[in-house]
């Protein structure tokens, strides 16, 4: 499990196996290590590959804002150091962003995409049901954002204990906890909610999904699954509603359930995940 120098800091990864390189981006706030169970179960033949985005897990921790397009930069490094090629991309949460993201921008290539729990298209205060407005509201606000998320933990102390169905052992969340033991080692952590597409803001990060959402309709050689799970609104983001959406507006798309789980599905559900990778991939003959 290496870390490799990336620009100007350093991207840490695990790797295993051998043949189509399965790349597996996680989202906000876990690491790498979210996908140990589904990659234990992908099964062969297939290289594994699973980087910790930049300034979270074991990756370093540059003095950059942290924004959806510094990840970019940083995953497009470390895709070209390791010169990967025919990929299968693999996204959950923000790691399904920057997934489609790469994707729309290297469509030569890409041999097959899977997202799940993730932001598949801009969004509006509608699409926060319940609380879940109130929530983003008060970490997105300067202030009190800084006060929940650097100064209380918000993401690794209260949000992984409803966000994982499941639960997680103590000696499980302190490996997401161990990244972020002081306040100024949480700002990557703080950025993330700060990204969100909503009512059109941030305009440039809206820009890339606008960007990529027009790849996904417009991508008929490109394979795609969209897994979706049995949940409430207030710890799925990707309900009845947005799995419509998809189906309208993702070309080559399956959708497949893979049973009862909240937000962090690869917790919950990573026997189910594992397997569905593995048949669609091996049905469509992506490795």
């Amino acid at each position: 499990m290496p870390s490799l120098p990336i620009l100007e800091s350093t991207i840490f990864h695990r790797e295993s196996g051998t043949g189509t390189p399965f790349v597996f981006l996680h989202g906000n706030p876990t690491s790498s290590h979210v996908w140990r169970n589904v990659i234990a179960n992908i099964g062969s033949p297939a290289r594994s590959l699973a980087p910790d985005l930049i300034g979270m897990g074991q990756s370093g921790k540059p003095d950059i804002a942290y924004r959806f397009a510094d990840h970019a930069r940083y995953l497009d490094a470390w895709f070209d150091e390791l010169a990967l090629d025919q990929v299968v991309l693999i996204g959950h949460d923000w790691g399904g962003g920057l997934a489609m993201d790469w994707a729309a921008r290297h469509p030569g290539r890409v041999r097959g995409l899977v997202v799940m729990e993730t932001i598949l298209r801009p969004m509006t205060w509608d699409d926060f049901p319940g609380g879940q407005r109130t929530r983003y509201e008060t970490l997105r606000a300067p202030g009190s954002g800084e006060a929940k998320i650097l100064d209380e933990n918000f993401f690794i102390e209260q949000a992984l204990k409803v966000t994982v169905q499941s639960g997680l052992s103590q000696e499980e969340h302190d490996i997401y906890r161990q990244p972020y033991p002081t306040r100024e080692s949480r700002r990557p952590l703080l950025a993330w909610p700060r990204e969100m597409p909503i009512e059109g803001q941030p305009a440039d990060t809206v820009k890339r999904i606008e960007d990529y959402n027009a790849w996904l309709s417009l991508s008929p050689d490109i394979p795609k699954l969209l897994l979706t799970f049995e949940g409430s609104e207030e710890t799925l983001m990707i309900g009845p509603k947005m799995i419509g959406w998809a189906r309208e507006n993702m070309s080559s798309l399956e959708i497949k359930s893979c049973g009862p789980a909240a937000h962090v599905c690869p917790e919950d559900q990573p026997q189910a995940i594992a397997e569905a990778i593995a048949s669609w991939a091996d049905r469509l003959r992506l490795r």
